[in-house]
């Protein structure tokens, strides 16, 4: 009914090309198009960002909508509501006028409404003799129904932009903990390669990542860290194909030795039980010794140790051990507790353990029962300061911050 006249606004607000074309492209609108007003709004709701609006003009656009007497817009029944402010005001939480009248120009700018003054600016309506609607002022919504499909297809995009974007986080956070816990175990079985730098890079990774990531940079950072992934599984595997051929070649010696035909243990296999002595036992394999981490890595996972250094800072091992002695000192950790864990250890790794031992501070009841226990752990080669480390980074904040 009101759908194709062109009118300007009333009073000092200007008429620009974008009020213009909306009010054309409403000409398009046949006559029978009709859309469910509520299911539009939601849609509006997901395609905000890329319509230009806000959630508070949202909130206004409700509010219009909730005048419009019928579910679903259509011509026949008019399109134009014709509230007054107070009245929108009221059904728009009680928003200011001021703020009203802002968010209503956002909506006029944006497409979604045109504005029909009348004469004097004000809205109201005018009825036949039979009471039904001949002419309104106001607003018309006429907009609406003529960009309803485009507004679906882009709340459509949007829905299916933040799903890919779920996704892909998913895969960033799995990445980012097989890289994590590949280092720790490179670091705990004492791979080859300076994985203080591989973490380095890792982090560089991380820390290049905004927090508030869109589709095409959490595709470039998954990129990356999948890269540094496979970089590091290649390392590891050559580490296993390594020692699986070495361990292959120390069985095939022994098989080697027990086959030879002439052995006397073979030729009298009782002969020592006869006389009463006992099987020889195969000798028991001594733990490999740990190998010290990167002092770098060392001072970030433990920066509290930095400050009992010469100086109050630590630039070398021997800096280090330094500090551990003054930390054990303090701490109350007997000289032989400290002595027999640079003997297990290595006097690098029980620098090292003492740094851990004084970063977890009050988790600690007692320093020198901790240290004997990690010692009694090293000598059966049960522990590996790696997990530690990467823990204590981890709590010092040095990972960098997680992916939501």
């Amino acid at each position: 009914m009101q759908v194709g006249s062109v009118t300007t606004p009333f009073g000092r607000r200007p008429m620009t090309l974008a009020m213009l074309a909306a009010q054309v492209a409403t000409k398009d609108v046949r006559d029978d198009a009709c859309v469910d007003k509520w299911k539009l709004y939601r849609a509006l709701c997901e395609a905000r960002g890329k319509l230009g609006i806000t959630d508070r003009a949202l909130t206004v656009l409700n509010a219009l909508l909730s005048f419009y007497p019928k579910q679903e817009l259509s011509q026949e029944q008019g399109l134009i509501v014709f509230p007054s402010n107070a009245q929108l005001s009221l059904r728009a939480n009680g928003m200011p006028e001021a703020t009203l009248r802002r968010h209503l120009a956002v909506l006029v700018s944006a497409g979604l409404l045109i504005r029909k003054d009348s004469a004097n600016g004000k809205r109201y309506a005018r009825r036949d003799g039979e009471g039904r609607l001949d002419e309104a002022f106001g607003f018309s919504l006429a907009p609406l129904v003529a960009r309803a499909e485009e507004i679906e297809f882009k709340a459509a995009e949007v829905i299916a932009e933040r799903l890919q974007l779920q996704r892909l986080r998913e895969q960033l956070t799995i990445c980012r903990r097989d890289v994590v816990k590949l280092i720790e175990t490179a670091l705990d079985e004492g791979a080859p390669g300076n994985w203080d730098a591989i973490h380095q890079d890792y982090r560089a990774v991380m820390a290049s990542l905004p927090r508030n990531s869109g589709v095409q940079q959490v595709t470039e950072t998954l990129g990356r860290m999948e890269e540094l992934r496979s970089n590091i599984v290649i390392r590891l595997e050559k580490l296993a194909n390594v020692r699986k051929t070495s361990g292959n070649a120390y069985q095939s010696e022994r098989h080697i030795q027990n086959s030879k035909p002439d052995s006397i243990s073979e030729l009298e296999p009782s002969s020592r039980n006869e006389l009463g002595a006992k099987p020889e036992e195969e000798p028991r394999r001594e733990p490999e010794p740990l190998k010290p981490f990167p002092l770098g890595m060392v001072l970030r996972a433990c920066p509290d140790i930095s400050a009992y250094g010469p100086g109050g800072a630590i630039s070398s091992w021997r800096d280090m051990m330094s500090a551990a002695v003054v930390v054990r000192s303090m701490l109350g950790v007997s000289p032989s507790a400290y002595q027999e864990a640079c003997e297990v250890m290595g006097p690098e790794n029980a620098a090292t353990a003492m740094a851990c031992i004084l970063e977890k501070g009050g988790q600690i009841n007692s320093a020198g029962g901790y240290l004997r226990d990690l010692t009694r752990k090293a000598s059966r080669g049960e522990f590996s300061l790696g997990p530690m480390l990467m823990a204590l980074l981890r709590t010092a904040g040095l990972e960098v911050r997680r992916v939501s």
